[in-house]
């Protein structure tokens, strides 16, 4: 019974994450209900939620794209590196002061997000965060993302968006990325002794279906019932984080 839960969990989290991330908020409470103590929980939901990316990722592939003065290619070395640093870094250190971090993160994202677009239309058509910065950030959250990984979708949104990229191909990009920067992890955790498999199994079979659903509303959707649907997600999982 816990499996199938699991399982059904899995399948809501890739869907939301090919919507507009934050799945780990789906996984890691219904983990922790599994019976596994925080630290395994985070490890173990990025294990399980690694192939619904890899699914997510791969059909919207064509969609993603960089930013004038900085590459898709170089986004993604930015974030493989990252995810890297950010998994040693959680195995060497208690989660605790970034896991207080993440209402405010998600809040602060979600609400760049909703607002953005309206400020950016009184600004003039060349007024965007510059490459650097960009680069800056994605580097910031690529090694927030390998460590925790909460809400990294809507920190991504909010930066590539606020860097000049359309919704759709912003919510595609940072798909593609946040399987880059979690490869990282995956490989790191593999090896840690922490995944509890069988749960992380179970999971990750439901999170490739919901992916490969999200990813399908994603290039079919209208660009406004998007939008709106992703600033309800992250208005919902700031509640929930901040009230838990």
């Amino acid at each position: 019974m816990i499996l199938l839960l699991l399982s059904a969990a899995g399948f809501w989290a890739g869907m939301q994450n090919a919507l507009a991330g934050g799945g780990s908020f789906i996984t890691f409470p219904a983990l922790l209900f599994a019976g596994l103590d925080p630290r395994a929980a985070n490890i173990t939901s990025t294990i399980a939620l690694f192939p619904g990316q890899v699914a997510i990722c791969w059909s919207g592939r064509r969609a993603a794209g960089g930013v004038p003065g900085l590459t898709l290619a170089a986004l993604i070395t930015i974030s493989l590196a990252g995810g890297a640093a950010g998994a040693l870094l959680l195995l060497a250190t208690p989660a605790a002061f970034f896991a207080r971090l993440v209402p405010w993160l998600v809040l602060f994202a979600t609400l760049v997000f909703a607002f953005g677009q309206p400020i950016r239309r009184r600004l003039p058509a060349d007024a965007h965060l510059s490459p650097r910065i960009l680069a800056a950030i994605q580097s910031a959250i690529a090694v927030y993302g390998g460590y925790f990984g909460g809400g990294i979708g809507f920190l991504m949104l909010a930066a590539l968006t606020l860097a000049g990229q359309a919704i759709r191909m912003a919510a595609t990009t940072k798909n593609l990325l946040a399987t880059v920067m979690n490869s990282s992890a995956f490989i790191v955790f593999c090896f840690s002794g922490d995944v509890r498999w069988p749960g992380a199994l179970a999971m990750a079979l439901g999170s490739v279906a919901g992916g490969f659903t999200g990813g399908w509303l994603l290039l079919r959707a209208p660009e406004k019932l998007l939008r709106g649907a992703i600033i309800l997600i992250g208005t919902s999982l700031t509640l929930w984080l901040f009230l838990r």
